[in-house]
């Protein structure tokens, strides 16, 4: 492999508990009840494009315009507070001796200020993609293959390590190698995955394997 690709929220930073609570609030409110367990199960993985897209089929009514604000303002809040990076991530990157870039469904903000929050900025600084840089984010494939294409790498050489089964979706129709981690997850749910991991000590070997 020449490439590895690391999806940022749940596989670097713990932020997925924060969020799909924040999501399943707001939803819950604009008329779509919802909760934590059914957002995580439904949507973590995907951006708010999506969300938005879904829900709005489902109402038959257009979300509010400030769902999106109100979302990013209260997550940014939270997490500025509360973030973790994910148990285990700094060691295992430092056990892998390949290029790392970063493709999250997240907006450059989100996952600047993630990343910065965990310190873990400045190892990934000038090779962080985002679904706002493609037309399509996940579960197409364009975020990886635009990833790919960044780095200089052909897509069959690239590993991909996501929490969600949207993101295994991207990554095996961009043909590529996936790790499934299994953090919020079921590994059932992974299973598009060619490995599946539940720890991130487990990462070195499930890439060299």
């Amino acid at each position: 492999m020449s490439l590895l690709i690391l999806d940022n929220d749940g596989v670097l930073v713990d932020s997925e508990p924060i969020a799909n609570r924040i999501l399943a609030a707001l939803l819950s409110e604009y008329g779509d009840p919802i909760t934590y367990e059914e957002a995580v199960a439904r949507y973590m993985g995907t951006s708010l494009a999506h969300v938005r897209e879904v829900v709005e089929a489902k109402l038959q009514r257009a979300l509010p315009a400030d769902f999106e604000r109100r979302y990013h303002d209260e997550l940014f809040s939270r997490l500025r507070s509360e973030l973790t990076s994910v148990p285990g991530v700094e060691a295992a990157l430092d056990a892998i001796d390949l290029p790392t870039c970063v493709a999250s469904s997240g907006t450059h903000e989100r996952i600047e200020l993630t990343l910065k929050t965990v310190g873990l900025y400045d190892r990934f600084a000038g090779r962080i993609l985002s679904a706002q840089d493609v037309q399509r984010g996940k579960p197409f494939p364009d975020l990886f293959l635009h990833a790919a294409e960044q780095m200089g790498a052909d897509p069959a050489d690239a590993i991909v390590v996501e929490d969600s089964p949207y993101g295994v979706e991207a990554a095996k129709a961009a043909g590529m190698t996936v790790v499934g981690y299994a953090g919020l997850t079921p590994a059932s749910r992974l299973a598009g995955a060619d490995r599946v991991i539940t720890t991130m000590a487990d990462l070195p070997a499930a890439i060299r394997g």
